[in-house]
């Protein structure tokens, strides 16, 4: 069976040498792609072929559906244009390709449109953190105050972002050079914050949050159209070195299995929680494989061996190993040379 991953995030070098490691009769043949020709993921796979650049994103799509034909595709699991690429399974299927997207285009958009999906989220098990929308300057003086007095720190973040990038915690006291010198990372002055906002005029939407100071969960999940499969939660140290915790809180279960069936989730995604004020808060879904899927699997289960034979020959033909909770984890990296292989 030809299984083919588009250009995606990192974490798919790991989720495809998973795949490889548990498929010990070789139903598999998997085929990566990617602009880069040096991406690290070539190594892994059992072929791959570097991407066209400077296509829009319905010539890309057309190039994926050459592509499929071409190469005899049966599964593809899009990285890049997820969202799109989920709208047009029919014409992908009129060729004998089946796409495993994470959940619907409309539910994808809602996901990665935070200041929407938090509005509409109702989580009463762990409840996302108040919030305030604003795209100038004075919306975010009248979100300010509000939330202030309530909260004794607050955060600002873009409602369309990955890896965290735009996130940060908004300093009263500092200014953005004192919190530069200092190494306070992830910090920006408040005042000088307001400035640039003024400076900037209307900018993208942004978000202004109470500030949760607690321990972060993340949560590696395998979903069938909306029913959670498995889930491996980690609970991440608040000081690097020490490793991630699997920490199979039934809460957090309780909210991730929620959180499947409204958005029909599907395939390999992550949840995001974490507490402030000794409550759990949901942070953010991630309908893709998070960077930490190596350290998920540590813990029992393969999760991208599981959906990808879960999508292949359903569920019912799946064993799901229980989770080794309690212990942890932690991903060890070493070099290697890239060899004239590699940098074709």
């Amino acid at each position: 069976m030809r299984v083919w991953f588009n250009r995606t995030f990192s974490s798919v070098y790991a989720a495809i040498g998973l795949i490889r490691e548990a498929d010990l009769e070789n139903r598999f043949h998997l085929i990566y792609t990617n602009a880069n020709p040096h991406a690290t993921a070539a190594r892994v796979a059992h072929e791959f072929f570097v991407e066209p650049t400077g296509l829009d994103n319905a010539a890309y799509i057309d190039w994926c559906l050459d592509f499929c034909r071409e190469h005899k595709v049966d599964i593809f699991i899009p990285g890049r244009l997820s969202s799109e690429l989920a709208s047009a399974h029919a014409r992908f299927a009129a060729q004998g390709t089946r796409v495993l997207s994470a959940a619907s285009q409309e539910q994808l958009e809602l996901i990665h449109d935070k200041a929407r999906f938090y509005a509409t989220t109702k989580l009463p098990g762990a409840p996302v953190a108040e919030f305030r929308v604003f795209e100038n300057v004075d919306q975010f003086d009248t979100a300010y105050a509000e939330l202030r007095a309530r909260y004794p720190k607050l955060c600002v973040k873009p409602s369309r972002s990955v890896y965290g990038l735009g996130f940060a915690i908004l300093d009263e006291e500092r200014s953005s050079a004192a919190l530069l010198l200092a190494g306070a990372e992830y910090h920006i002055g408040r005042d000088d914050m307001r400035r640039g906002l003024a400076e900037l005029g209307e900018f993208r939407t942004m978000l202004l949050m109470e500030y949760l100071d607690g321990v972060e969960y993340s949560v590696d999940c395998v979903g069938d159209h909306g029913r959670l499969v498995c889930a491996v939660a980690r609970k991440k140290p608040m000081k690097a070195g020490s490793g991630q915790l699997i920490d199979m809180r039934p809460d957090i279960m309780e909210a991730t299995a929620e959180l499947a069936r409204i958005h029909g989730l599907n395939g390999v995604f992550n949840v995001q929680f974490r507490e402030g004020d000794g409550k759990l808060h949901l942070l953010e879904i991630n309908p893709r494989m998070s960077g930490g899927i190596g350290m998920a699997c540590v813990a029992g289960p393969n999760l991208p061996y599981i959906a990808l034979c879960g999508f292949a020959d359903g569920f019912d033909q799946v064993s799901v190993p229980p989770v080794r909770d309690g212990i942890r984890v932690a991903e060890l990296s070493s070099p290697a040379e890239l060899t004239s292989v590699d940098l074709l």
